[in-house]
């Protein structure tokens, strides 16, 4: 990007795909790491952990796979929109068995639960992690829950972590699914980042990426970005990025207000603002003639 060299960085510090190099442990994320370490150390069935788009759950989930020993075997399923019998195929891909395309569903789950008691007997712990959770079937949802009835005199034999946003809460409250429900036993809704951690936010990826100047927001600016964005990580990246690229443009080291206002303008997800004036079009410095 051509910004990077004018704010001595090594990478773009606001890119919206998961990176965990990024993680930033502010108080409602770590809140929901520390709910997620305790319950699986537990050896709890289910856990839920849910967030409004762009709070950070998919980075949550990668960061919480990467802290697990190697007593832990995990398994990830990113998107579970799908059937039953498939669902049980990915988790059977996940940990490595192999089954012919066409097995049935009655010997996909004995194939299943036959890996996992060999992993118990290895003194393995296995946890799934299923991402865009409310996106799941009801009809789904309730087989995980049938995953869960395995277990030994001691403890279960998979753990499940729920990941979602807030229709997974209204998706879990049908009464079709309420043994589900009540087999939740630890829970966290993260919540967006208050005005002095997107601060501290915007400071942390920048070092990350590998800034050493000074601090980049103005005063109005971050107070600004907070309100634009709602505190949201997703947001607050996509701002921010649009205006590094306008103070870059003016030549200037500092975010100021005017440009996190002109983003935002431009940004759909943002928080509506008044329309002023939009720089894009402004004439180019000297050095870009």
């Amino acid at each position: 990007m051509n910004y990077l060299r004018h704010f001595g960085l090594r990478e773009p510090p606001f890119g919206i795909t998961p990176d965990t190099t990024y993680f930033f442990a502010c108080r409602s994320i770590q809140e929901a790491l520390n709910t997620l370490l305790v319950a699986v150390a537990n050896g709890e069935g289910f856990i839920k952990i849910t967030g409004e788009v762009g709070t950070g759950k998919t980075l949550l989930c990668r960061k919480f796979l990467g802290t697990l020993d190697a007593g832990w075997i995990s398994a990830y399923v990113p998107n579970p929109s799908f059937e039953p019998r498939t669902l049980y195929l990915a988790l059977a891909e996940e940990l490595g068995i192999a089954l012919d395309a066409s097995v049935d569903q009655h010997h996909l789950l004995k194939a299943i639960a036959r890996s996992l008691l060999d992993l118990a007997r290895q003194r393995k712990r296995v946890v799934l992690c299923m991402d865009e959770s409310q996106a799941m079937p009801l009809e789904t949802l309730e087989a995980l829950r049938l995953l869960t009835n395995l277990e030994t005199e001691k403890r279960k034999l998979l753990q499940v972590v729920l990941f979602g946003q807030p229709e997974l809460d209204r998706k879990l409250a049908s009464p079709a699914i309420r043994q589900l429900l009540q087999r939740i036993t630890f829970q966290h809704h993260m919540g967006a980042l208050q005005e002095a951690e997107v601060g501290a936010y915007v400071t942390h990826r920048m070092a990350v990426a590998g800034c050493t100047g000074r601090p980049l927001l103005s005063v109005a600016a971050l107070r600004l970005l907070h309100r634009a964005s709602r505190g949201v990580p997703r947001v607050i990246n996509v701002l921010m990025h649009k205006a590094l690229l306008l103070a870059y443009g003016e030549g200037i080291w500092t975010v100021e207000k005017r440009h996190i206002h002109a983003a935002a303008l431009d940004t759909p997800a943002a928080t509506p603002l008044a329309r002023w004036w939009w720089p894009w079009t402004a004439a180019p410095r000297p050095d870009q003639a």
